[in-house]
């Protein structure tokens, strides 16, 4: 062997209770589990006395945003030192593949606030597969920090094959979209995303949707999909995709599937209620959520659609125009803008958490309110002062969430962990470096909500399944050497909103591959990571 984990506690994510045992590790494998007291105990060129720490199956995030981090970034402790041994990237319809130039231009700007310009970046690939294979390179040929799985973005699609414009597609852009997504799926990824509070994506209408999730569902794939909205349509939004993926064949996952704003305060069981009763008729559904109340998006996101249409520079241009400009205040403070879930914004719950321009650095982590009542203006003309200056690029913590939601969420059976996270910013929200421990650390032992058997579950086994992965999710033999070793005593999310970038309390030991990637506490060098590609 060549390693034996001794005396752990084995949490093998299956949600059955925990034993003791000696896990051996051969050629990135579990090569052998010798339960205490069964037997000649396994022998290895090295050992690890694990004793007082629980052994668990690598955490899957089943909503990253890391698509560039993990190429610029070969630490990315971010989410090795939490225990993510796999993301799931290409979420809420957006991301870098498949694109031609043009679209790779407007994708750029459109999610500078997600994952920076770009410009360190070296956008070598334009299809799916050929993001992939860049994944694998990685650095120096040597890997990532972590495994990546791949999503299609459903808007990115949109974009590619019809622009920026919010009409129907003609016959032949439909056969266009279906094409990307079939070779996108050929080529790896694990399903299809959108982001239908996001231009371009949420101009499709379902019947656009429907159809390119039956090409998802022909490759036994999933739609991940951002709905419609988080706010006053909120359970209308969730129905009408739980419909949609029905009449496609198409398996489900929610993406972040919170209930926010004051109209959904208490409103949990409503939606879970409605999630039952499509389960028990047999529909495929799972979901994710982070372990906090606030959200994170971009500035831009909140306007109404129609502001979005033809892209970055058609915004720009609609903000610095006055009588366009009063319409979109209009509909974003009195109406209820789709971008901002169809309720009145709250210019006091909208935090600036990042900008991409370093000379506006005095705006982060205030709120538009009090950063407009410092000036002795009108919070719209401080909001939009800064979507101009910053060109679209300024992220925000939206404080628009409820607890007793958040935690009702968590212990739904369909239930796994995404962080959602958004590494860029000068004051990013805490979930991107702390979402894993927070469950573990707030959730289980402090607060009861869930057992540390059942919570592991909910972070390995069942993204797993969701994701269709033979071997990966469970501490069993046979299974990949993706492995996470905490202290259920004192495992703790260190990040908090007023120091978010601190990394967990204990999490000695990740592997990857049967390899540190966390020893002792510490980031090593290795770079275990690939891209994750769909089983046929």
């Amino acid at each position: 062997m060549d390693l034996v984990i001794r005396n752990a506690r084995v949490i093998d994510g299956s949600g059955a209770a925990s034993y003791r045992a000696d896990v051996a590790l051969r050629e990135g494998r579990i090569q052998e589990i010798r339960r205490e007291g069964d037997g000649p105990r396994p022998s290895a060129h090295r050992t690890l006395d694990a004793d007082g720490l629980a052994l668990a199956p690598g955490f899957i995030d089943m909503h990253a945003h890391s698509d560039l981090a993990l190429l610029r970034d070969p630490d990315h402790s971010a989410k090795a030192a939490q225990g993510v041994t796999l993301e799931v990237l290409g979420q809420d319809g957006l991301s870098y593949a498949p694109v031609d130039d043009h679209t790779l231009a407007k994708v750029r700007q459109a999610i500078t606030g997600w994952n920076g310009d770009g410009s360190d970046i070296d956008f070598d690939w334009r299809t799916v597969g050929e993001y992939l294979d860049r994944l694998d390179r990685g650095f120096d040929g040597q890997g990532i920090a972590v495994n990546a799985a791949y999503l299609i973005p459903q808007g990115t699609v949109r974009m590619h094959a019809m622009g920026w414009e919010d009409r129907d597609p003609t016959e032949s852009e439909l056969d266009g979209m279906r094409r990307l997504v079939a070779e996108g799926l050929q080529q790896g990824a694990v399903g299809m995303s959108s982001g239908l509070t996001y231009t371009p994506g949420m101009y499709a209408k379902d019947g656009e949707l429907t159809e390119l999730c039956r090409v998802v569902a022909s490759f036994n794939g999933y739609c991940c999909p951002h709905h419609r909205s988080y706010g006053s349509g909120a359970l209308q939004a969730y129905q009408e995709m739980v419909d949609l993926t029905r009449e496609a064949g198409c398996a489900l996952h929610l993406a972040h599937a919170t209930m926010n704003f004051g109209v959904n305060k208490g409103k949990a069981p409503d939606l879970l209620a409605l999630l039952d009763r499509a389960l028990d008729q047999g529909a495929d559904i799972t979901l994710d959520t982070y372990p906090y109340t606030p959200g994170c998006t971009t500035l831009v996101a909140m306007l109404p659609s129609w502001a979005g249409e033809g892209g970055p520079q058609a915004v720009l241009a609609r903000l610095a125009d006055d009588a366009t400009a009063e319409r979109i205040r209009h509909e974003l403070e009195d109406i209820g803008s789709d971008g901002c879930h169809g309720v009145p914004i709250e210019w006091d719950t909208i935090e600036i958490s990042g900008v991409s321009d370093p000379g506006l650095a005095s705006c982060v982590g205030k709120t538009i309110a009090e950063s407009a009542r410092m000036r002795g203006e009108a919070p719209w003309t401080t909001a939009r002062r800064l979507l101009i200056n910053d060109r679209l690029g300024s992220t925000i913590l939206q404080h628009v969430g409820h607890e007793e939601n958040v935690r009702l969420i968590m212990k739904h059976r369909a239930h796994t962990a995404g962080s959602d996270g958004i590494l860029q910013g000068y004051k990013p929200h805490p979930r991107a470096y702390g979402t894993f421990p927070q469950y573990l650390g707030k959730y289980v032992r402090e607060l009861g909500e869930l057992s540390l058997e059942e919570c592991v579950a909910h972070m390995t086994s069942r993204p797993a399944a969701r994701l269709r992965l033979p071997d990966r999710g469970l501490v069993s033999e046979g299974y990949r050497a993706d492995l996470v070793l905490f202290d259920p005593e004192t495992v703790s999310a260190g990040s908090s909103f007023e120091a978010p970038r601190t990394l967990p309390h204990g999490i000695p030991h990740v592997l990857i591959d049967g390899r540190f990637v966390i020893q002792d506490g510490k980031r090593t060098q290795v770079l275990a990571g690939k891209s994750v590609r769909r089983t046929p």
